[in-house]
């Protein structure tokens, strides 16, 4: 059981090696398996390279399937993805509301993009009624004091 835990985590470390290396189709040798057996950096590596076609043909629905579950098990930039997904329609139908949720997931563990992007959308009404102060409260947080 060690050696198939350790030859996961060295298949692990060398597709996301291989994936920012940007060599795109090792890296989805590598991470395809440890994606379908529910690793989040694998799920979440593999949404990506779906989606833009990196190693693979583009893929909405298989970049949308592990883009959703990695959103699910708490991965932070999971649910930034996600919620762009949602607010773009892209891989899936365009849902402001559905985006909202997924930022404020991500926002809520720091990510600044999300709490950038959250007052974005609060100040144009994207989404959600136009509030300013929800917007100046979430441009703060993300560290603009000047909004």
């Amino acid at each position: 059981m060690t050696d198939e835990i350790s030859n996961q985590d060295m298949d692990l470390t060398s597709g996301i090696a291989a994936f920012e290396a940007k060599q795109f189709s090792r890296a989805t040798g590598l991470l395809s398996p440890l994606a379908e057996r529910g690793n989040t950096d694998a799920m979440y590596r593999m949404a990506i390279m779906a989606q833009n076609g990196l190693g693979m043909v583009p893929n909405p629905l298989l970049a949308y399937k592990y883009m959703k579950t990695a959103a699910e098990q708490g991965m932070g930039l999971a649910q930034h993805g996600l919620a762009f997904m949602y607010m773009e329609g892209e891989c899936t139908d365009k849902n402001p509301e559905k985006a909202i949720a997924w930022f404020k997931r991500a926002a809520e563990q720091g990510l600044t993009g999300s709490m950038t992007t959250l007052a974005m959308m609060y100040e144009q009404g994207n989404g959600v009624p136009k509030d300013m102060d929800e917007a100046r409260k979430w441009y703060h947080a993300a560290g603009f004091d000047d909004k």
